[in-house]
C-alpha cells in the first residue's frame, strides 16, 4: 500500500501543482518543492523493506504489481533527491518564463514516471512509466521551442524506436511464459535457450541503449541538453538517460541472471558490451574537447561517462558491478551539479554559454566556481571524490581480470575529461573579467543550495564511500555475486585496500606545505588584460584570455573530418525515407483502376514465387 500511496502522491502533485498555478504562482511554487521533498522523506523512510504488491488487477488480463528492493529504492532516492533539487533551483532560474504551471507539471511527472520505472514488478507497468517518461521529457526538451522542437523530436523518434523494440520483446516473453511479471519469468527463463536469450537482450540493448545514449545510439543527446532547460539537464543527464542503466542491470542481473548472462555466447557477448563502453568512454570525450558550448561539453562527457557504466556492469564480477553502479549515482551527483552550474552562469549572464565569451567569473560567482571545481573534480575521477572510488572500482577490475586495452581506454578517457574540463573552468571562470561582467552578482540562494548540497555529496561519498557501498554491495549479493569486504573508508581485499583516510591525511599534508610555500613567495600583482603575452600573440577584444582564438587555423583543418559520422548516416537515411514515402505517397491517387491494378500486380507476383518454389 505504500508504493501505491507514493505514486499516488506523485502523480497527484504533479497535476495539483498544475492547477495551483492557475490561482497562485508562489502557492505553486511552494507546492512543487514540498511534494519532491515529501518523496524524498518517504522513499527514504523506505530503506531496508522489501514488498511486492498487486495495485491494479485486469488491464488487458494482466496483473500490474509494484515491488521495492534494495536496487529499486537505491535508484528511486536518487531520482528522488535529484528531482526535489532541480526544482529548487528552478524556483529563480525560471522566474518570469512563460508557461511555468505546464513546467512544473511535467517536471515532477517526469520524476514520477521515473520512480513508476523502477518501483515496477511487472514489465507491462515498466513499459507504461516508461513511455510516460519519454514524452514528458519530449516535452521538457521542447520546451523553449524554436531550435528545441528540432532536438525533442529527434530524441522522441529516437525513443520510438527503442519503445517499439522493447514492445517486441514484452509480447514475445509474453507468448513465450504467458506472464509479464518479473519473479515470474526469473525461473522461467533460466529453461531457455541461448539463442532466444540473446534475441531478447538485444531488443532491450536497443530500447535501454538508446535512452542511456550508447554509441551509436547518442546523437538525440547533445542537442537535448542544449536546448532544454538546466534544471531539466541535470535531471536528463543525471538520472533521465540512467534509466538505461537500470534496465540493463534488471535485464542482465535480475531477470536473467549473472551466471547464463556471463556465459551467453560462449562468454563472448558480456566482452562484447564491455567493448561497447569502452568505445563510448573514448570517443564522445575527445568530441567534447572540440565544444564550445558549455552544455554540448557536458552532453558529450555524459554520453561517455556512460561508457564506464557499461565496461564496469559487463564484466559481472562484485568489484566491477559494484563500480559500475556505484558510477552511476556519481555522474548523476556532479553531471547534475556542472549543469546547474551552467544554469547559474546562464542566469546571470543573459544565457551566455560560449565558453569563449566569458571569463575570470571567479571574482563575482565564487561559490558557483566552488561547485563547478568540485563537480569537475568528480567528472575527473580526482581523489577525494566519489568519482575517484568508482573508477577506481572499475580499472582494478580490469587489471584482475586481464584487460589492458580495456583498461588503457578507460585511462584514456580520463585523459581527455581532463583536458576538456581545464577548459570549462578556465574559460568561465578564470581569466580576466570582461568589462559588461564586472558588476552582476551572485545567484539566489535558491540556486546556491542545490550547488551546496551536490557538492557536500560529492565529497562525503570520496571521503566515506563506504556508505553507498553498502547499499551496492547488498544488491550485489541479492545477484548472486560474492560479497565484498567494505568498511566506511573503502574496500579491503586480498589484492589491495582502498582506504580513504589515508588518501585524505595525504592530500591535507601536501596541500598545508603547498599553501606554505606560496605564502612565502611574493605577491600576487593584478595586472591589465592587454599586459599579457605570449609568442606575440594579440588579445582578442572582449575575450577572457590570449590563446581564445589561438587554435581556429587546426580547427579549420581537422573539423571537416571530425564530424559524428553515425548522426550523419542517420540524417541520410531519414532523407531517404521521406523521398521513399513521398514516391509511396503518389499511389493513393484516388483512382480505382491503379488500386486494382496494383492488386493484380501483387497477385500476379505470389502467383510467380509459389510456382517457383514448386519447380525448385
Amino acid at each position: 500500500m505504500i508504493l501505491q500511496f507514493i505514486l499516488i502522491v506523485a502523480f497527484g502533485g504533479a497535476l495539483l501543482s498544475y492547477v495551483l498555478g492557475k490561482i497562485s504562482s508562489k502557492v505553486r511554487n511552494f507546492f512543487a518543492v514540498f511534494i519532491s521533498l515529501a518523496l524524498v522523506v518517504m522513499i527514504a523512510c523506505l530503506y531496508g523493506k522489501a514488498i511486492e504488491k498487486t495495485f491494479y488487477l485486469g488491464f488487458l488480463d494482466l496483473p500490474l504489481l509494484l515491488r521495492l528492493n534494495t536496487l529499486s529504492w537505491f535508484f528511486a532516492i536518487t531520482i528522488a533527491v535529484i528531482g526535489f533539487l532541480s526544482i529548487v533551483f528552478s524556483l529563480s532560474y525560471m522566474k518570469g518564463k512563460e508557461k511555468l504551471s505546464f513546467y512544473y507539471l511535467m517536471m515532477l511527472l517526469v520524476n514520477t514516471a521515473m520512480l513508476g520505472i523502477v518501483l515496477s514488478g511487472d514489465l507491462l507497468s515498466f513499459y507504461i512509466f516508461w513511455e510516460i517518461m519519454s514524452w514528458s521529457a519530449f516535452l521538457l526538451i521542447s520546451y523553449n521551442r524554436g531550435p528545441a522542437l528540432a532536438a525533442g523530436m529527434k530524441y522522441i523518434i529516437m525513443s520510438l524506436i527503442g519503445s517499439v523494440a522493447m514492445l517486441i520483446g514484452l509480447l514475445s516473453l509474453h507468448a513465450s511464459y504467458g506472464t509479464l511479471i518479473i519473479s515470474e519469468i526469473v525461473p522461467l527463463i533460466a529453461s531457455a535457450s541461448s539463442g532466444y536469450i540473446l534475441f531478447i537482450l538485444i531488443l532491450f540493448f536497443i530500447a535501454f541503449g538508446i535512452k542511456n545514449a550508447v554509441w551509436p545510439f547518442h546523437t538525440w543527446l547533445p542537442p537535448a541538453h542544449s536546448e532544454a532547460p538546466s534544471p531539466f539537464s541535470a535531471i536528463l543527464s543525471g538520472i533521465l538517460v540512467r534509466m538505461g542503466m537500470y534496465g540493463f542491470i534488471l535485464f542482465l542481473f535480475v531477470i536473467v541472471g549473472s551466471k547464463i548472462f556471463l556465459e551467453l555466447g560462449r562468454d563472448s557477448f558480456h566482452y562484447i558490451l564491455a567493448w561497447i563502453g569502452a568505445i563510448n568512454i573514448v570517443i564522445p570525450t575527445f568530441i567534447a574537447m572540440l565544444q564550445n558550448d558549455s552544455k554540448r561539453l557536458l552532453a558529450w562527457h555524459g554520453v561517455g561517462q556512460g561508457g564506464y557504466m557499461i565496461l564496469g556492469v559487463a564484466l559481472g564480477t562484485s568489484l566491477g558491478v559494484a563500480g559500475g553502479t556505484f558510477h552511476i549515482i556519481n555522474h548523476t551527483s556532479y553531471i547534475a551539479l556542472l549543469f546547474l552550474v551552467v544554469g547559474a552562469v546562464e542566469y546571470r549572464t543573459g544565457g551566455v554559454r560560449d565558453l569563449n565569451s566569458l571569463g575570470g567569473l571567479i571574482k563575482r560567482m565564487p561559490l558557483t566556481f566552488i561547485g563547478a571545481l568540485i563537480g569537475a573534480c568528480g567528472l575527473i575521477g580526482l581523489p577525494l571524490t566519489n568519482g575517484f572510488v568508482s573508477k577506481w572500482l572499475i580499472y582494478k577490475t580490469l587489471i584482475l581480470k586481464g584487460h589492458p586495452f580495456l583498461a588503457f581506454a578507460a585511462l584514456i578517457g580520463t585523459w581527455g575529461t581532463i583536458l576538456s574540463l581545464y577548459k570549462f573552468l578556465h574559460n568561465i571562470f578564470l581569466g580576466q573579467l570582461p568589462e559588461k561582467y564586472k558588476n552582476i552578482e551572485k545567484v539566489p540562494f535558491s540556486m546556491q543550495f542545490p550547488i551546496i548540497i551536490l557538492s557536500f555529496v560529492i565529497l562525503l561519498f570520496g571521503v566515506l564511500p563506504g556508505i553507498p557501498l553498502k547499499v551496492i554491495n547488498a544488491i550485489g549479493i541479492s545477484f548472486g555475486l560474492e560479497s565484498l569486504n567494505v568498511n566506511l573508508w573503502g574496500i579491503v581485499s586480498e589484492t589491495g585496500t582502498l582506504n580513504t583516510i589515508n588518501i585524505f591525511a595525504a592530500i591535507l599534508v601536501a596541500g598545508i606545505i603547498v599553501w606554505r610555500l606560496f605564502r612565502l613567495g611574493p605577491k600576487a600583482r593584478p595586472v591589465p588584460q592587454e599586459d599579457s603575452y605570449a609568442a606575440g600573440a594579440y588579445i582578442p577584444k572582449e575575450k577572457y584570455h590570449y590563446t581564445v582564438e589561438f587554435y581556429n587555423p587546426l580547427y579549420r583543418i581537422i573539423t571537416p573530418y571530425l564530424k559524428d559520422f553515425v548522426d550523419t548516416f542517420y540524417l541520410k537515411l531519414s532523407q531517404a525515407t521521406g523521398r521513399l514515402a513521398n514516391k509511396l505517397r503518389r499511389i493513393y491517387t484516388g483512382d480505382v483502376s491503379y488500386y486494382v491494378a496494383g492488386i493484380i500486380l501483387f497477385l500476379a507476383v505470389l502467383i510467380f514465387i509459389q510456382i517457383c518454389f514448386k519447380l525448385w
